[in-house]
């Protein structure tokens, strides 16, 4: 379906994609200053109450644009947990938190059957992944049996259980976070379970002047999180975001990239090749695309420009390369491949501006 929304040709269809941008959604759907407004009235909410972590809110709400979900890595206490919960009440939306342990089973995510003695008769329980926003806290705390619980409701957004499927609520995101600084009692996640996530983001120690925001507004009152939108106007949000133009050269500099991680001595990276075991699948290209895509939208563009590719390159490629033990003992990790990969093959034109 990606495919069939980009390969149409330039100039035409780019007036078009300005034309249905300017008037908004079919059907009734809000236009871009409409779209751009809403937005930001969520951005404001979320940030009364984070302080700081800008390029980390960022990379939440493309993944929200994007239908995608959200691998974040970093140390405890930078406000991962808070962000989703918040955002959830700034839509209006249901919250589930999952706290990954070794002693989960994987009827504690998905839901299991439960025979009812009054009744006779075996009923369902759901689990907590039904939910619009669901934080999977230290993913990695549980066994890879636990992990792949997920695999089928982040693909097809329903889960089976006794052979009888159920549908999540729509929309349907999942942020799962790990602790990079232990690694004892953790298990990785198996390269397939980490190939659903449409990006992997880090998340860094704030500057000494976001701290000191952060302690005054734990130790003062805390700020009422009201909500400025619902989920219907979320999924208004990510079918607009759908209908902003990707040019063809942009779709090819996206495979050429990942392509690169494949077969780095067909791009003039011979030397890069023994440091990478397995190179990125089609999902990143997907993902580059999809996530640049809801980059541009949250930008105020009905258009994508290389830049907004270049930009999250490395969140959707960093956790689908799979290094050697070579790349290991030259202490070379995946930001460092794809850093010399992205210097090798040159971003297109800006097609967009001279079709404007």
């Amino acid at each position: 379906m990606a495919q069939d929304t980009t390969t149409a040709s330039t100039p035409a269809r780019s007036a078009e994609a300005s034309a249905a941008w300017g008037a908004g959604a079919p059907g009734g759907g809000v236009g871009a200053p409409a779209s751009a407004a809403l937005m930001e009235r969520i951005l404001y909410e979320v940030k009364r109450v984070v302080v700081g972590q800008d390029r980390f809110l960022e990379r939440v709400m493309v993944a929200l644009l994007a239908q995608g979900h959200l691998l974040v890595e970093g140390v405890p206490g930078l406000a991962k947990t808070l962000t989703v919960r918040t955002l959830a009440a700034a839509l209006s939306g249901s919250y589930r938190r999952i706290q990954f342990t070794p002693d989960l089973v994987p009827s504690d995510l998905v839901g299991t059957r439960i025979y009812n003695q009054k009744t006779g008769e075996f009923g369902t329980t759901l689990g907590p992944v039904f939910a619009n926003l669901l934080l999977a806290d230290e993913i990695n705390r549980a066994p890879a049996k636990v992990q792949s619980a997920l695999l089928e409701v982040m693909q097809e957004r329903q889960v089976t259980i006794a052979g009888e499927s159920h549908r999540v609520p729509s929309p349907f995101v999942v942020m799962a976070t790990q602790n990079p600084i232990e690694t004892e009692g953790t298990y990785p996640l198996p390269e397939a379970q980490l190939d659903r996530f449409m990006m992997k983001v880090l998340v860094d120690y704030p500057s000494d002047a976001d701290e000191f925001v952060i302690v005054q507004r734990v130790i003062g009152p805390p700020a009422p999180v009201t909500a400025v939108a619902s989920m219907g106007q979320l999924a208004e949000l990510q079918q607009q975001c759908r209908e902003v133009y990707v040019d063809p050269g942009l779709i090819a500099y996206a495979v050429k990239l990942v392509g690169a991680t494949r077969r780095p001595d067909q791009h003039g990276l011979a030397d890069l090749a023994p440091f990478i075991a397995y190179g990125a699948s089609p999902r990143a290209s997907i993902a580059m695309v999809e996530a640049g895509r809801a980059l541009a939208f949250m930008r105020g563009r009905p258009y994508v420009l290389p830049e907004d590719l270049s930009d999250l390159a490395a969140d959707t490629l960093r956790h689908r390369l799979v290094l050697s033990y070579e790349a290991l003992a030259e202490g070379l990790d995946a930001d460092a491949v794809i850093t010399r990969v992205m210097a090798r093959v040159p971003a297109p034109d800006k097609p967009m501006q001279h079709a404007q």
